[in-house]
Protein backbone atom coordinates (compact mmCIF):
# COMPACT_ATOMS: atom_id res chain seq x y z
CA UNK A 1 0.00 0.00 0.00
CA UNK A 2 2.26 2.81 1.23
CA UNK A 3 5.81 1.56 1.35
CA UNK A 4 6.94 0.06 4.36
CA UNK A 5 3.70 1.35 6.65
CA UNK A 6 -0.18 1.62 6.20
CA UNK A 7 -0.67 4.56 7.44
CA UNK A 8 -2.18 7.19 5.08
CA UNK A 9 0.67 9.81 4.26
CA UNK A 10 -1.69 12.85 4.42
CA UNK A 11 -2.77 12.10 8.03
CA UNK A 12 0.65 12.16 8.93
CA UNK A 13 2.62 15.33 10.59
CA UNK A 14 5.41 16.76 9.24
CA UNK A 15 7.88 15.55 10.97
CA UNK A 16 6.76 11.99 11.03
CA UNK A 17 6.61 12.40 7.23
CA UNK A 18 10.65 13.99 7.27
CA UNK A 19 11.99 11.16 9.39
CA UNK A 20 10.18 8.39 7.46
CA UNK A 21 11.10 9.86 3.97
CA UNK A 22 14.64 9.17 4.83
CA UNK A 23 13.44 5.23 4.29
CA UNK A 24 10.97 5.77 2.18
CA UNK A 25 11.66 8.54 0.13
CA UNK A 26 8.66 8.81 -1.98
CA UNK A 27 6.69 10.03 1.46
CA UNK A 28 8.70 13.37 0.70
CA UNK A 29 6.09 14.35 -2.03
CA UNK A 30 4.04 14.67 0.07
CA UNK A 31 6.10 17.08 2.50
CA UNK A 32 6.37 19.37 -1.04
CA UNK A 33 2.45 19.34 -1.33
CA UNK A 34 2.34 20.80 1.65
CA UNK A 35 4.39 23.57 1.53
CA UNK A 36 5.18 24.42 -2.19
CA UNK A 37 2.67 26.81 -2.77
CA UNK A 38 3.05 28.69 1.09
CA UNK A 39 7.28 28.69 0.19
CA UNK A 40 6.56 30.19 -3.46
CA UNK A 41 4.20 32.96 -1.76
CA UNK A 42 7.21 33.42 0.59
CA UNK A 43 10.06 34.04 -2.11
CA UNK A 44 7.52 36.29 -4.33
CA UNK A 45 7.61 38.84 -1.08
CA UNK A 46 11.25 38.71 -2.14
CA UNK A 47 12.17 37.72 -5.63
CA UNK A 48 10.15 39.09 -8.57
CA UNK A 49 11.09 36.90 -11.41
CA UNK A 50 9.27 33.48 -11.41
CA UNK A 51 12.18 31.64 -12.60
CA UNK A 52 14.15 32.69 -9.47
CA UNK A 53 11.49 31.85 -7.19
CA UNK A 54 10.74 28.63 -8.65
CA UNK A 55 14.64 27.58 -8.48
CA UNK A 56 14.81 29.08 -5.04
CA UNK A 57 12.19 26.77 -3.79
CA UNK A 58 13.37 23.37 -5.74
CA UNK A 59 16.86 23.99 -3.60
CA UNK A 60 15.22 24.49 -0.32
CA UNK A 61 13.16 21.44 -0.73
CA UNK A 62 16.44 19.38 -1.88
CA UNK A 63 18.49 21.11 1.22
CA UNK A 64 15.00 19.81 3.41
CA UNK A 65 15.35 16.33 2.13
CA UNK A 66 19.35 16.36 2.20
CA UNK A 67 19.31 18.05 5.87
CA UNK A 68 16.45 15.77 7.30
CA UNK A 69 18.57 13.91 9.58
CA UNK A 70 19.92 17.06 11.37
CA UNK A 71 16.01 17.81 11.97
CA UNK A 72 15.66 17.39 15.66
CA UNK A 73 12.12 17.85 17.35
CA UNK A 74 11.81 20.06 20.30
CA UNK A 75 9.00 21.20 22.48
CA UNK A 76 8.23 24.38 20.74
CA UNK A 77 10.44 24.26 17.72
CA UNK A 78 8.55 22.81 14.62
CA UNK A 79 9.31 21.49 11.49
CA UNK A 80 7.67 24.31 9.90
CA UNK A 81 9.67 26.88 11.73
CA UNK A 82 12.82 24.96 10.61
CA UNK A 83 11.94 24.64 6.96
CA UNK A 84 11.04 28.36 6.58
CA UNK A 85 14.59 29.01 8.08
CA UNK A 86 16.29 26.93 5.51
CA UNK A 87 14.05 28.32 2.83
CA UNK A 88 15.05 32.12 3.91
CA UNK A 89 18.80 30.90 3.78
CA UNK A 90 18.37 29.75 0.52
CA UNK A 91 16.15 33.35 -0.69
CA UNK A 92 19.30 34.99 1.00
CA UNK A 93 21.93 33.68 -1.21
CA UNK A 94 19.92 34.21 -4.52
CA UNK A 95 19.34 37.58 -3.47
CA UNK A 96 22.77 38.68 -2.46
CA UNK A 97 23.41 36.82 -6.16
CA UNK A 98 21.03 39.14 -7.94
CA UNK A 99 21.93 41.96 -6.31
CA UNK A 100 26.28 41.36 -7.24
CA UNK A 101 24.34 40.89 -10.87
CA UNK A 102 23.02 44.64 -10.69
CA UNK A 103 19.74 43.37 -10.28
CA UNK A 104 17.52 45.88 -7.96
CA UNK A 105 14.90 45.69 -6.45
CA UNK A 106 12.66 45.77 -3.58
CA UNK A 107 12.20 42.59 -1.06
CA UNK A 108 8.91 43.81 0.33
CA UNK A 109 8.52 40.83 2.59
CA UNK A 110 8.97 41.95 6.51
CA UNK A 111 10.36 38.83 8.01
CA UNK A 112 12.89 38.63 5.15
CA UNK A 113 14.02 42.50 5.64
CA UNK A 114 15.10 41.56 9.11
CA UNK A 115 16.72 38.43 7.85
CA UNK A 116 19.21 40.04 5.41
CA UNK A 117 19.83 43.36 8.11
CA UNK A 118 21.32 40.39 10.43
CA UNK A 119 22.61 38.46 7.64
CA UNK A 120 24.66 41.75 6.40
CA UNK A 121 25.81 42.65 9.53
CA UNK A 122 26.87 39.21 10.22
CA UNK A 123 29.35 39.13 6.82
CA UNK A 124 30.56 42.86 7.23
CA UNK A 125 31.85 42.34 10.96
CA UNK A 126 32.93 38.68 9.02
CA UNK A 127 32.14 36.48 12.42
CA UNK A 128 34.12 34.11 13.65
CA UNK A 129 31.65 31.14 14.73
CA UNK A 130 34.41 29.33 16.25
CA UNK A 131 35.38 32.32 18.89
CA UNK A 132 31.58 33.28 18.85
CA UNK A 133 31.15 29.19 20.75
CA UNK A 134 34.16 29.47 23.24
CA UNK A 135 32.80 32.40 24.70
CA UNK A 136 29.11 31.12 24.86
CA UNK A 137 30.42 27.94 26.19
CA UNK A 138 31.32 30.37 29.06
CA UNK A 139 28.11 31.84 29.80
CA UNK A 140 25.23 30.56 31.63
CA UNK A 141 23.08 27.93 29.73
CA UNK A 142 19.45 30.09 29.49
CA UNK A 143 21.80 33.37 28.32
CA UNK A 144 23.83 31.13 26.03
CA UNK A 145 21.28 29.13 24.77
CA UNK A 146 19.19 32.59 23.21
CA UNK A 147 22.65 34.29 21.58
CA UNK A 148 23.41 30.81 20.18
CA UNK A 149 19.66 30.56 18.34
CA UNK A 150 19.43 34.73 17.59
CA UNK A 151 22.69 35.06 16.38
CA UNK A 152 23.98 32.11 15.14
CA UNK A 153 20.81 30.05 13.80
CA UNK A 154 19.27 33.44 13.24
CA UNK A 155 16.02 32.61 15.02
CA UNK A 156 13.49 35.11 15.14
CA UNK A 157 12.63 36.73 18.40
CA UNK A 158 9.19 35.13 17.93
CA UNK A 159 10.40 32.14 17.03
CA UNK A 160 12.74 31.30 20.20
CA UNK A 161 9.29 32.92 22.09
CA UNK A 162 7.29 29.82 20.54
CA UNK A 163 10.16 27.21 21.27
CA UNK A 164 10.78 28.62 24.42
CA UNK A 165 6.87 29.30 25.65
CA UNK A 166 7.65 32.72 26.25
CA UNK A 167 6.52 35.94 24.99
CA UNK A 168 8.65 38.00 22.81
CA UNK A 169 8.93 41.08 25.15
CA UNK A 170 10.90 38.33 27.57
CA UNK A 171 13.26 36.97 24.96
CA UNK A 172 14.29 40.45 23.70
CA UNK A 173 15.09 41.51 27.55
CA UNK A 174 16.90 37.97 27.57
CA UNK A 175 19.27 38.46 24.15
CA UNK A 176 19.83 41.92 25.89
CA UNK A 177 21.08 40.44 29.10
CA UNK A 178 22.53 37.56 27.18
CA UNK A 179 25.10 40.40 24.96
CA UNK A 180 25.81 42.49 28.27
CA UNK A 181 27.24 39.09 29.10
CA UNK A 182 29.02 38.18 26.53
CA UNK A 183 30.46 41.97 26.46
CA UNK A 184 32.32 41.13 29.68
CA UNK A 185 33.17 37.91 28.96
CA UNK A 186 35.35 39.06 26.39
CA UNK A 187 35.83 42.71 26.53
CA UNK A 188 33.40 45.29 25.11
CA UNK A 189 35.82 45.92 21.86
CA UNK A 190 35.57 42.54 21.20
CA UNK A 191 32.16 41.71 21.78
CA UNK A 192 31.32 45.01 19.20
CA UNK A 193 33.26 42.78 16.68
CA UNK A 194 31.91 39.39 17.21
CA UNK A 195 28.15 40.16 17.52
Amino acid sequence: MFGLSTDNPNELGDEVLLARSRVEPWLFTFIVERYEAPFVRKVRGIIRDERDVEEVVQDCFVKIYVKADTFVPQAGATFSSWAYRILLNTAFTRYQKLRKEGERFLATDPEFMEFIAVEEQLQVINIDRDAIERVLARLPGALAHVLRLHYLERWSHRDIGESLGENEGTIKARIHRAKAAFRKAVGKKEAESLL
